[in-house]
């Protein structure tokens, strides 16, 4: 009985989505690396327990919407609850403690966040437009964690939109790795449409000085890497998963030596 009660709160308060701990974590690393700050330290702790918050609320109100009560349903409201109070903990730290407002990136990105649960209690998480606006809404905790921190406000748009260019380039392309592995289809002139995209924007976005060129770079690399994967054979969704965090690591890294070096 304690084995299967434990086995019950680990898969409520657990989130089995491995790519939304990257889009998570990435941006609060890459802004307490930009602006290190007890207040952006803040701003992290109320992503992350927001971001743990989403799994049991989407399991509850997947329950409720289709009229039932389970006994996971009144544990994953109880650990949501939980969850939601520690993120208002770490946002409370931020007020207490910011050197600038932060807060308006945050306030932008309510709108991908609600979007994004909406799609998960309708059970299209893991379409497209529910993956990036999941991804789009966390990389706000960038330039909030930059100004919450006191840093430069080029550099909190600039960590954004970097985030923001590495999410579609890596989402498409982890889509596409998995449909290639299920024996599906798979369109490799629409992901080199999206690497150069991804890539045309980070050299504008470079050349004008909003990011640096290593982020620049990075971009430019992992559109290489997704058309070089896409090119072989399939892959197993593991290796698909440790490659976006070696990629999503390297790109907070770039990113953070990029703007502090001014290259």
């Amino acid at each position: 009985m304690a084995t299967r009660s434990r086995a019950l709160l680990r898969s409520v308060a657990l989130p089995a989505e491995h790519g939304g701990w990257g889009f998570t974590l990435e941006p609060i690393l890459l802004g307490l690396a930009l602006a290190p700050s007890l207040a952006g330290l803040g701003v992290g702790i109320m992503g992350l327990f927001a971001f743990l918050a989403h799994h049991p609320v989407k399991l509850a109100l997947s329950d409720l919407r289709r009229g039932h009560r389970y006994p996971r349903t009144e544990l994953a409201l109880k650990v949501g609850l939980f969850y939601v109070a520690l993120s208002a903990l770490g946002l409370a730290l931020a007020l207490a403690t910011a050197e600038k407002p932060f807060l308006l990136p945050l306030v932008l990105g309510l709108p991908l966040a609600f979007l994004k649960v909406i799609l998960d209690a309708m059970g299209k998480g893991r379409t497209f437009l529910g993956e990036m606006a999941g991804a789009l809404g966390a990389a706000t905790l960038a330039p909030a964690a930059v100004l919450a921190g006191g840093g430069d406000l080029g550099w909190a748009i600039g960590s954004w939109l970097v985030l923001a260019l590495r999410s579609l380039v890596s989402i498409r392309y982890a889509r596409a790795a998995v449909r290639k592995a299920r024996g599906l289809p798979v369109s490799r002139a629409s992901m080199a449409a999206t690497a150069l995209l991804g890539g045309a924007l980070a050299f504008l976005l470079a050349l004008f000085g909003i990011i640096p060129w290593l982020g620049a770079a990075a971009l430019w690399a992992l559109g290489v890497y997704a058309l070089w994967m896409l090119s072989g054979p399939p892959v197993p969704a593991k290796k698909v998963g440790w490659g976006q965090m070696f990629w999503g690591w390297a790109t907070v890294i770039l990113v953070a030596l990029g703007y502090h070096l001014g290259i």
